[in-house]
C-alpha cells in the first residue's frame, strides 16, 4: 500500500525544517554544551504553530493528527534531539487532557499550552517504579474536600519548569484490583509542599530540563481529577499509545539527522586517493543506513495514521518506538564509525546524535517492555 503525504502534510514538513535549520540548528550545540534552553526557541515555535498541532480548534490547537505533529518533532530532532524534546514536551500531556479531560479542564489547560504561555509534564516514574507502573506508591488521599499528595517522582521532564504535572497517583489504595488503584491528578507546581531539582551531567538531552520531585503534602482541590477515580493505570496506558508513536518520530529524526552528516563526510573524505564514498565497504554501510531509517519512518507514519483513524494500536505504537529508537542509535553509531576520529569531536556534529539517541530505547517504556507489548499481542498472552 502507497504511502503519500498530501500537499498540507507536505508545507508542514517544509515549515518544520526551515524552523529547524534556521533557529535551532545555529543554537544547537552552545545549548547543548551548556546543558540549558533558550525559551525564545519555544515561543517561536508556538508563534508558528508548531506546538500540539492535534489539539483541537476549539481549545486552541489546529485541529491536525498526530501524524502532522510526527512530520514535525522528526525534523526538529534531524537537527538536535534535546531540543527537539525540549519543545514538544510542554504539551507533553496535552494528549491525555484531550482523551479524558472534562470541559472545563480542557478550556482551562489546553490553550495556553498550544499558545506557549504554560508548561506541563507527566509525573510517573519513582525511584522504586519504572517499568513497572503498578508499583507507583505516590499516595492521594481524600481529605476535606481535596487530595493530599504525597511521594517521590524521578527523571521528570520539566520538574522545575513545568506550570502543573499529570500526576499518578495511589488513591484507592484498597481495591481489590490492583489496576484500579491508581488515579491521575493536575498538580500545579505553585502549591505548598512541591519541591524539585533538576538534573545535570546527563548523557542525553541536555537542553531538556530532567529532575525529581518531592510531594511533601500537596493539597490539590478534587476537581483536579483528571478522567475518573480508578482510572489512571489505564489512562497512562492509553496515553502513552499516542506519546510512544511520537517518541518513534523523535527516533526517526535523529537518524535521519546522523545519516545526513555520514554522507556528506563520506562524500568529502578522501583516503588511499579516492573519497571514502567511492569504497563499496562504505556504500554498504550506507545503503543499510538509508534502509534502516526508511522502514523506521514508514512504521512511524503508519503507526501515527492508525491514531488519527481513531484505531490506535498499541502492539504497533510499541513496535514503532522500539525499533525507530533503535535505528536511530544504530544509524547514530555508524555515523560516528564512519566519521572516524572526527566523529567523537563535537564540533562536527554529529556524536550527539547517538548521544540523544540513547534515551530514546529508555523513556516511555523501554525496548524490552516494547517487545513484551507486541509479544503478548502476537500469542495472545
Amino acid at each position: 500500500m502507497a504511502f503519500m503525504l498530501t500537499k498540507e502534510q507536505i508545507d508542514i514538513q517544509r515549515a518544520a525544517r526551515d524552523f529547524a535549520e534556521g533557529e535551532l540548528r545555529p543554537v544547537a550545540r552552545d545549548l547543548d554544551a551548556r546543558e540549558t534552553f533558550d525559551d525564545r526557541l519555544w515561543k517561536k515555535a508556538a508563534e508558528l504553530g508548531f506546538l500540539a498541532v492535534f489539539v483541537e480548534e476549539k481549545y486552541g490547537g489546529l485541529g491536525l493528527g498526530y501524524l502532522e505533529q510526527c512530520l514535525i518533532v522528526e525534523e526538529f530532532a534531524r537537527v538536535d534531539l534535546g531540543i527537539a524534546h525540549a519543545l514538544e514536551s510542554t504539551f507533553f500531556g496535552t494528549q491525555l487532557i484531550q482523551l479524558v479531560g472534562n470541559e472545563k479542564q480542557k478550556e482551562h489547560y489546553l490553550p495556553p499550552l498550544c499558545r506557549g504561555e504554560m508548561r506541563m509534564g507527566v509525573a510517573i516514574t519513582e525511584p522504586d517504579a519504572g517499568s513497572d507502573v503498578t508499583s507507583v506508591s505516590t499516595t492521594a488521599i481524600k481529605e476535606n474536600g481535596e487530595y493530599v499528595v504525597n511521594g517521590n517522582k524521578i527523571f521528570i521532564t520539566n520538574a522545575t519548569l513545568a506550570d502543573f504535572l499529570i500526576v499518578l497517583c495511589v488513591s484507592n489504595p484498597d481495591h481489590p484490583k490492583k489496576h484500579g488503584r491508581f488515579s491521575t491528578l493536575i498538580v500545579e507546581t505553585n502549591r505548598p509542599g512541591y519541591e524539585a531539582n533538576a538534573f545535570h551531567g546527563k548523557l542525553s538531552l541536555r537542553t531538556s530540563n530532567t529532575g525529581e520531585v518531592a510531594f511533601k503534602g500537596v493539597r490539590v482541590p478534587q476537581d483536579n481529577l483528571l478522567g475518573k477515580e480508578g482510572r489512571g493505570f489505564y489512562n497512562i496506558m492509553e496515553f502513552f499509545n499516542r506519546t510512544r508513536v511520537q517518541v518513534a518520530s523523535l527516533g526517526v529524526g535523529t537518524a535521519q539527522g546522523a545519516l545526513d552528516k555520514a554522507v556528506a563526510h563520506v562524500r568529502r573524505r578522501e583516503q588511499f586517493g579516492s573519497p571514502l564514498g567511492a569504497f563499496q565497504l562504505v556504500q554498504g554501510k550506507i545503503a543499510e543506513m538509508v534502509t534502516m531509517t526508511e522502514a523506521a519512518r514508514s512504521i512511524s507514519y503508519r503507526a501515527a495514521s492508525k491514531l488519527d483513524s481513531g484505531s490506535p494500536d498499541p502492539a504497533l505504537s510499541s513496535m514503532a518506538k522500539w525499533y525507530c529508537a533503535e535505528v536511530a542509535v544504530k544509524v547514530a553509531d555508524e555515523s560516528i564509525q564512519l566519521h572516524g576520529g572526527y566523529g567523537i569531536l563535537e564540533e562536527y556534529d554529529v556524536a550527539h546524535y547517538w548521544r540523544n539517541a540513547k534515551v530514546l530505547e529508555i523513556f516511555e517504556g523501554s525496548k524490552e517492555i516494547e517487545k513484551i507489548i507486541v509479544g503478548r499481542k502476537i500469542l495472545g498472552r
